[in-house]
């Protein structure tokens, strides 16, 4: 029963961290659920964990939430962290909806690429095939659930590395100084391209981040808008397929 209860609060969790930004309006996804930024949520070890804290370890996949039946003096009903085995992930991610696909980038089709340079002069030329994967993230820095998620997109491109197969490049809306004073109190470790809102605006980009990776023949693996729960896991898993394609 413990098991089905986490699941449960986890699958509810899913729809709450839903969210996207486009470049005039946020929406956050209004379902109905048991937790929120007050709610009160402990780990294993018994400390109460900030809102981002708890928030960004639900996004990993590798933790769920159950009730602890206990409520503090006010009456608020608590809530307990816990790290989920490889069994109960699967079974979670099983269980789960795919991530929102991105209306500019359909899955399967060819991908029509682009020639830039990014913040320290690196170029990029995307208009014929490059036999790399690549991993593109649309975004700006007055977009909150871009800027939540930097910390783990800075996780994924550590995990690869070693790997000159995969191409990681950060479309910013934002000018260079604006993104180098960013970068001072926030490292984003992707290639990042500058004042490119004329490549959001190429492919229709209208909602942010939109996360999109193409595979080593050029085709559309997959794609995604805003920040759900299970944003990153899907990208992981869809640069794992595509260093696959043959």
């Amino acid at each position: 029963m413990m098991i089905k209860n986490t699941l449960f609060i986890s699958l509810i969790l899913f729809s709450f961290f839903c969210s996207a930004q486009t470049t005039t309006t946020s929406t956050v996804s209004k379902t109905p659920g048991p937790l929120n930024e007050s709610s009160i949520v402990r780990g294993e070890d018994g400390l109460v964990y900030p809102y981002n804290v708890w928030q960004a370890l639900m996004r990993t996949g590798k933790y769920s939430i159950r009730s602890r039946n206990t409520k503090t003096e006010k009456g608020e009903p608590e809530y307990l962290l816990v790290e989920l085995s490889a069994q109960q992930r699967k079974e979670l991610s099983d269980r789960m909806p795919k991530p929102r696909p991105s209306d500019s980038f359909k899955e399967g089709e060819i991908f029509k690429g682009f020639k830039v340079s990014d913040i320290n002069g690196n170029k990029f030329d995307l208009r014929t095939n490059t036999g790399k994967v690549i991993v593109l993230n649309f975004w700006f820095i007055n977009c909150p659930p871009c800027k939540a998620e930097i910390p783990e997109l800075n996780e994924l491109v550590k995990d690869y590395g070693e790997n000159k197969d995969v191409l990681f490049l950060a479309v910013a809306l934002d000018t260079k100084s604006e993104i180098k004073d960013f970068l001072k109190t926030n490292p984003y470790n992707y290639n990042i391209i500058d004042d490119a809102r004329f490549i959001a605006d190429k492919y229709g980009v209208r909602s942010y981040p939109t996360h999109v990776v193409i595979d080593k023949t050029g085709t559309i693996r997959f794609s995604t808008v805003g920040l759900a729960f299970n944003t990153i896991s899907y990208i992981k898993k869809s640069i794992d397929e595509a260093l696959n394609t043959k």
